[in-house]
């Protein structure tokens, strides 16, 4: 029989308010950008020697009051004078001695807004229209009532310096992964401990898988599910025209010469190459007049493209770093990957060697990332028990523009929403089980 009690009845309705705010309350989502995805400043110290009148201290003029400036990405990159200034001082070295990588001497970086999605909008803010980055997939996650700074946020990072496998330092890149934690963990905390959803894109995704792996299992439970972005998984056949000829990145009039040695020292590069593990070894991806490569033979190459100082750190920080590629260790993945657009498999050189443009041979991918590395993760451990990985395919859509697209953003925001109602149906079972109970007394 129903009660009339009026103290039941308020306790029955605030009951409901909490579960309420309980049912409709959102797993708060992480995104981490891929390389050159994010903006990236830096400052010039005494220390710096220009290397041409035009690269002197005094450039560029529009610095903060103490010296920052923003260096990637900067318009004045399209211009050849400031194309071997840019690539002069985003060059990084590797140091023997410790081994480790460093920035030019003279020259400062930091990476602005950690925690935040303000440098993940945009490459540069003053050129939305044309740098636009992640703002359609930030818009359409506060559509569906995600806010930023309080549910989503965004995890920006230094994109010239990669992990190194487990005896060798990497202090630049294991300290984004010391930070990465702490704010899941702060995103969740300030979401009433409510695990985070990582949405990554490209290189972001191997950071997030590697956190994972090195991460205790008690502390994954902080994370509730990662959606990888074109993730290269395995690398990409394309890093090998980086090495050998340079690449612009898409950027307009710029000489992918002028920049290959800043390319070229980037040891996230070095791990973006091929992976053994996952290419087929009797693949050719390189072929010569002389001689052909495969994934097997990254440090002959290394040192034939007149790359020799990048043949030590790749065989002793890279090769064993991908020799495996790590679990998800229980953490369910959904793989967006685009597919259908032509991809570089083989490049052949000619006579002209390194410096000309090679022809190319194009399989399957998303235009910069191959098939059989986007579909790595799923092919090493789909099967395992107790982990789930799906993988979403969506036919047409390149490498960079799965954030742009509709369908693409459709799919992701559809699986964010899908993850977000796992918990909602399960409370609200409860909760109007707890609700009858109450009712009902």
């Amino acid at each position: 029989m129903k009660s009339h009690n009026p103290h039941l009845k308020i306790a029955a309705l605030s009951l409901a308010m909490v579960l309420y705010t309980c049912c409709t309350a959102l797993h708060p989502v992480v995104l981490i950008p891929g390389a050159g995805g994010n903006q990236l400043e830096a400052r010039l110290t005494s220390a710096y020697k220009p290397s041409s009148l035009v690269c002197n201290r005094w450039y560029p003029l529009g610095k903060d009051p103490d010296g920052w400036f923003r260096i990637w990405f900067d318009p004045s990159v399209l211009l050849r004078p400031f194309t071997k200034c840019f690539s002069d001082r985003m060059k990084i070295y590797y140091d023997s001695h410790v081994d480790d990588y460093r920035n030019a001497p003279g020259v400062e970086t930091r990476v602005p807004d950690f925690g935040s999605t303000e440098s993940l909008l945009y490459l540069d803010p003053n050129l939305k229209h044309i740098t636009s980055y992640m703002e359609p997939l930030v818009k359409s996650l506060e559509e569906i009532g995600y806010v930023s700074g309080q549910t989503l946020f965004g995890a920006p990072y230094d994109f010239r310096y990669g992990l190194a496998a487990e005896g060798n330092p990497c202090d630049v890149a294991s300290d984004f992964l010391e930070d990465l934690k702490s704010l899941i963990e702060s995103a969740s905390d300030s979401n009433g401990g409510r695990p985070v959803i990582l949405v990554s894109h490209s290189l972001g995704g191997l950071f997030a898988l590697h956190l994972l792996d090195r991460a205790p299992p008690s502390w994954r439970k902080r994370v509730k599910h990662l959606i990888a972005l074109s993730a290269p998984w395995g690398g990409s056949v394309e890093e090998m025209l980086t090495f050998a000829s340079g690449t612009t990145l898409g950027v307009p009039l710029v000489d992918p010469l002028l920049v290959r040695e800043e390319q070229r020292s980037s040891s996230s590069n070095l791990w973006l190459m091929p992976s053994p593990t996952v290419f087929d070894g009797a693949w050719p991806i390189v072929v010569t007049p002389n001689a052909s490569y495969t994934s097997a033979d990254i440090v002959r190459f290394l040192r034939d493209i007149g790359f020799p100082e990048g043949a030590r750190p790749y065989e002793t920080r890279i090769l064993p770093l991908v020799e495996r590629l790590p679990p998800p260790s229980g953490v369910p993945v959904t793989c967006v990957v685009g597919s259908g657009v032509e991809t570089a498999e083989t490049l052949f050189y000619g006579e002209g060697g390194w410096d000309e443009r090679p022809e190319v041979a194009y399989g399957d991918g998303d235009g910069t990332v191959n098939m059989v590395s986007l579909m790595a993760l799923h092919s090493a451990w789909g099967g395992v028990k107790n982990q789930s990985i799906k993988v979403i395919e969506i036919g047409g859509v390149s490498h960079t523009s799965i954030l742009k697209d509709e369908i693409a953003l459709d799919a992701i925001i559809g699986e964010v929403s899908s993850i977000n109602s796992e918990i909602s149906s399960i409370i609200g079972e409860v909760s109007s089980i707890k609700l009858e109970r109450i009712i009902e007394q």
